[in-house]
Formats: structure tokens, C-alpha cells, sequence
């Protein structure tokens, strides 16, 4: 038996649904072949991709390995049969917030005049790697430090500062001096969990912060700040590209900058990927893209 597409499919709903009754119904069949296709798979690659034992299933370590190489191959067959695609190749520009910051417009603009037969899409989504690892982009905008071990390739852009992001007409909006991350740590602090990248790691173990609120994405961000008594930390893309009149964006001292990434994956892609790593560096001032010492 040669494993094929439908048992990728298969797979990868009853990874995302937890039951084979679910994912059976979401995808049109029966338990039984679901059951029997999510074996023929096991078999053909020799490990056990879903723990059985419970009733809400679970995925193995290699399951877990597995699910990116699965979804990446299913998204690519999807985006190779969609009709709509037959005459040209977008390339899915992925990002989790901000994208690149000021320097955004430019680099849409400047693809747009260089390559009109090849569109360059944005594409928000709401998590650490931007849908890059799920096949769901050709490359992504990626802040923070990516691990070595992560099957992608990196270049470096530029490195962020850092801001503090409070509620208009708070005490930390109208302070005079600068905010410090001590400034922060008594008030509840908002952190995306999802794709943010601020963790209570940031405050020095001494004087963390003791209540937060978690969220999923920057819109809640926003809104949590916004409707008072939380703050958050980001940095200065996204005062730059996220206005809010509930918001005040305020410079942070002593927090490290963040690195910003054009990331990709290993292995065949989209040709015209290098052109964009090159046309990102491009639009890039000098002292935006000049790496501080050991980077």
C-alpha cells in the first residue's frame, strides 16, 4: 500500500478534531475507513502518529513531528488544483502582527512595480511562525529568535525597540519620565499567548509582574488595554501600523530589542523567494538593516 493524499487528509482532520466521529463527519466518511486509512498511514511509515488509548485522541511525538510535513503537502496540492491560481503564483507573504512595520507599504509597492505578474499577498495569521510551517505561506515575517532546530531558513532584517503600550488618560500615558519595565510590573500586563512575544521571562525574576490576561491575537491585545486597568509590550511596529484611540504607545527603557526575521522553509518553495529576501533588505535604511556586533 502506498499512502496518498486521502490519507494525509485523513490524518490531519483527525488530528485537528481529537475523535474519529468528528473528523469522519467533517470530512464525508465513514468511522470505519477513517479508521482504517489512519492505519494504512501508520503502517506505511512505520510509527504510531495517534495515541489511541483515550477517548479524545491524542497525537504521539511522532505524530506531532509528522503534522507539519502532512499539512505542508496538503496545502500545497490544494494550492497547485486551485483553479483560481491557474495563471500566476502568488507569493503568501505571512505575518502574526505588524508585519514589517513602516517599511511594509514600501515593500508592497516596490514588489508590485518590479513583479506585476506575480502578486505578493500579506497574509495575517494568528501564529508564532505565520502558517509558514503548515504550508499556508512561502515565508513569513518572524520576531523573536527562532530555533536552530526549526526547518526553515532565516535572514536577518532589523532589530525593533521595544514599547510599553497603556491606556489614554492613565497615570503611565501622561508620566514624564520614561517608562521602565519596573514601571509595568505592578499592573496586570496583557500577553498574546498565541502569537505575541512578550512572556514574564522579560521582568527580572525579583519583580514580575503577578496577574495578567491572556489573548489570542492583537486585536484582544488592543482591546484589553484599551478598556483600562492592563497594560501590554510590544514593539515599535506595532504603534506604528496599530492606532487606537483607547491606547497610548509610550518608549520603553532597559527592555532588549527584537529581532525581525524574513523566514522560510527548507527544501523546494516558491522561486521567487530569494527576490523577496533581497527586496526586504532593500527598502530597509541603512541603519534599520545594520546588524549590532555577533549578529
Amino acid at each position: 500500500m502506498t499512502a496518498d493524499l486521502r490519507h494525509l487528509r485523513a490524518f490531519l482532520a483527525i488530528a485537528d478534531a481529537g475523535t474519529v466521529t468528528h473528523a469522519a463527519a467533517r470530512l464525508g466518511v465513514g468511522q470505519p475507513t477513517l479508521s482504517r486509512r489512519l492505519s494504512q498511514l501508520e503502517d506505511h511509515l512505520g510509527v504510531q502518529l495517534v495515541d489511541r488509548s483515550t477517548h479524545h485522541l491524542a497525537l504521539t511525538s511522532e505524530g506531532r513531528s509528522f503534522l507539519d510535513k502532512a499539512a505542508t503537502a496538503v496545502a500545497a496540492v490544494d494550492d497547485a488544483l486551485d483553479p483560481a491560481r491557474i495563471r500566476y503564483w502568488p507569493v503568501r507573504l505571512g505575518h502574526s502582527w505588524s508585519a514589517l512595520g513602516r517599511y511594509t507599504t514600501p515593500l508592497l509597492r516596490r514588489w508590485k512595480a518590479a513583479h506585476p505578474e506575480t502578486p505578493l499577498e500579506l497574509l495575517r495569521i494568528d501564529e508564532r511562525m505565520a502558517g509558514l510551517l503548515g504550508g499556508r505561506t512561502d515565508a513569513a515575517l518572524v520576531r523573536g529568535e527562532i530555533p536552530d532546530a526549526a526547518p526553515v531558513r532565516r535572514a536577518w532584517l532589523l532589530d525593533e525597540a521595544r514599547v510599553a503600550a497603556v491606556p489614554t488618560g492613565g497615570e503611565l500615558a501622561s508620566a514624564t519620565n520614561q517608562l521602565t519595565l519596573d514601571d509595568l510590573a505592578d499592573e496586570t500586563v496583557v500577553l498574546n499567548s498565541v502569537s505575541g512575544l512578550t512572556t514574564l521571562a522579560l521582568w527580572p525574576a525579583e519583580h514580575r509582574p503577578a496577574s495578567t490576561v491572556r489573548v489570542a491575537n492583537t486585536d484582544d491585545w488592543l482591546g484589553a488595554i484599551a478598556a483600562g486597568g492592563a497594560v501590554g509590550v510590544s514593539t515599535d511596529a506595532t504603534a506604528e501600523l496599530h492606532h487606537h484611540p483607547g491606547v497610548v504607545y509610550r518608549p520603553l527603557a532597559g527592555a532588549p530589542p527584537v529581532p525581525v526575521h524574513l523566514v522560510w522553509r527548507t527544501g523546494p518553495g516558491h522561486p521567487a523567494v530569494p527576490e523577496l529576501v533581497r527586496l526586504a533588505r532593500a527598502v530597509l535604511p541603512e541603519c534599520a538593516r545594520k546588524p549590532p556586533p555577533g549578529r
